[in-house]
């Protein structure tokens, strides 16, 4: 793993190959812009030459001789502050991202980098440096398992922050929980990028009793006959036409404290989704892999919560199953009954994701009672075409947990958008066959919002919210801190930022 360690200079000029100076729009007078130019008078024409004025995300490389020796330089720029009087800690995150795509392409084994102050991005010295740390784990993550050749595998090997006139403690602070929380992050990452014939269901559940035994984490799994004997038809019932068993896992965190709030977070973990019966185009299932990347996403939060220790108790269930054809497999107007009682007609085998969802979310109720509680998982197409990239679906029965959910996705990064969820919807799922069905009709057409409304039928009275990840998963474009045609990690920080701060 890239080492990080910290230097109170000013410009780091003996051990790092390249240093990054951020650069706001407009201001281009800083002290390490001074101390450049004392090394290199021609700067300031090299910056007009190239046009360089601080715009976000615009870089300039500058290379220089000094005593015989080759320095670099890259300016970042990091536009102008917001309304605020900030400059934005995404846009941070992202010049941050795209450092470490250019110390990969020069080849630079080892990069210095300027930790602005607090003052210049809102927020405390400890965020900074925790964000910063995250950031720059994030960009420097690669699934290199399979890649045989050599210069395909250059990783940046160490890092130096620059934190002179910075609190060095809080910045210690910051680094170490930013750490922890990378970690996670690439935990998530690693699961979604393995082959799925690799990371079957029973294997994932393996990853997840590792975490909680090298954490402390209490944890139960449940075997396929287990949950059928336990009437969970979701899990059972898509599965069925796999030859690899279906598994429920649940990690358990205990802060100890009395009155504590309990919140549970549900993920999705179809570790391979053919589309059943229903089958899907071949071009879409090529990265079906990722249909596991709720139950990911909530196995790395647990991670990194087990290790920073927030004040409130947390619940990580996930329902793990593959969705394959065979003789075996569910069909098309099969009805299936769940955990707390409730049928549903299956009308599309490829709506498979509502289906292991409702077992685990009527279990979460009824087992724990939890004061609040969020799922995650890629679960329509209809919600990556509606937001794209960049925005994971927002639904929720709870004003507090929205809330909760809205602050924590801009502490993190992870962002969200919320989406109607009223009662006009709830039409679009009834069956008449069964309570309800698991697509919506196609009269309503708003395919993420009924599949959230199929969802609280399995909530009870608990505070909820249901993220629909399926554009924000995988293959995220122009984010510099992720890489093209693999696994982001989206929801670890959300997850793991919501139990830090969360609030009644």
């Amino acid at each position: 793993m890239t080492s990080i360690v910290l230097s109170d200079k000013i410009l780091l000029s003996k051990t790092a190959r390249c240093t990054a100076v951020f650069v706001e729009q407009d201001v281009l007078e800083t002290q390490a812009i001074k101390e450049i130019t004392n090394l290199f008078p021609a700067l300031p024409d090299l910056m007009a030459e190239r046009t360089f004025t601080g715009k976000a995300l615009s870089t300039l490389l500058v290379s220089i001789s000094d005593n015989n020796k080759v320095k670099h330089f890259l300016l970042v720029g990091l536009g102008k502050k917001n309304d605020s009087g900030h400059i934005d800690i995404e846009t941070y995150r992202r010049a941050l991202g795209k450092v470490i795509r250019t110390a990969e392409a020069h080849k630079f084994a080892s990069v210095a980098v300027q930790l602005p102050h607090a003052g210049l991005i809102d927020g405390s010295t400890k965020y900074v440096a925790e964000q910063t740390v995250i950031a720059l784990r994030m960009a420097l993550y690669h699934f290199t398992k399979y890649i045989t050749e050599k210069d395909r595998k250059f990783s940046v090997d160490d890092i130096v922050l620059l934190v002179h006139n910075h609190n060095e403690s809080d910045i210690k602070a910051g680094i170490k929980d930013g750490n922890i929380i990378a970690e996670g992050v690439m935990l998530a990452r690693h699961c979604v990028d393995f082959p799925p014939t690799e990371l079957t269901p029973v294997e994932l559940a393996g990853v997840a009793k590792k975490v909680a035994k090298d954490h402390g984490l209490d944890y139960k799994v449940f075997a396929e006959k287990e949950l059928i004997q336990m009437g969970m038809g979701g899990i059972t019932g898509v599965s069925r036409g796999s030859d690899s068993d279906c598994q429920l896992v649940i990690l358990q965190y205990n802060c100890g404290k009395k009155d504590a709030p309990t919140l549970a977070f549900v993920g999705k973990g179809i570790t391979f989704d053919s589309g059943g019966l229903s089958l899907k185009p071949a071009q879409y299932m090529e990265t079906m892999k990722e249909d596991m990347s709720g139950a990911a996403a909530v196995i790395g939060a647990m991670q990194a919560i087990a290790q920073l220790k927030p004040d409130v108790n947390v619940i990580g269930i996930t329902p793990l199953g593959e969705n394959l054809r065979s003789g075996k497999a569910t069909k098309p107007g099969d009805i299936l009954t769940f955990y707390n009682g409730k049928t549903a007609e299956v009308k599309n085998t490829d709506a498979e994701g509502r289906l292991v969802l409702a077992d685990a979310l009527s279990y979460a109720v009824k087992q724990y009672k939890p004061d609040a509680m969020v799922d995650l998982a890629t679960l329509t197409g209809a919600c990556a075409y509606a937001l794209g990239p960049f925005f994971s679906g927002l639904m929720s029965n709870s004003e507090n947990v929205v809330e909760n959910i809205e602050r924590a996705a801009k502490l993190s990064g992870d962002a969200v958008w919320r989406l109607p969820f009223t009662d006009d919807y709830k039409a679009a799922i009834k069956s008449p066959m069964a309570d309800i069905q698991n697509i919506g009709s196609k009269r309503y057409m708003a395919g993420a919002i009924t599949a959230g409304h199929f969802l609280g039928n399995f909530v009870g009275d608990v505070p909820w919210a249901h993220l629909d990840i399926a554009g924000t998963a995988y293959n995220v474009p122009d984010l510099p801190y992720y890489r093209p045609e693999t696994a982001t990690g989206v929801g670890v920080r959300l997850l793991v930022e919501l139990a830090k701060n969360w609030k009644q």
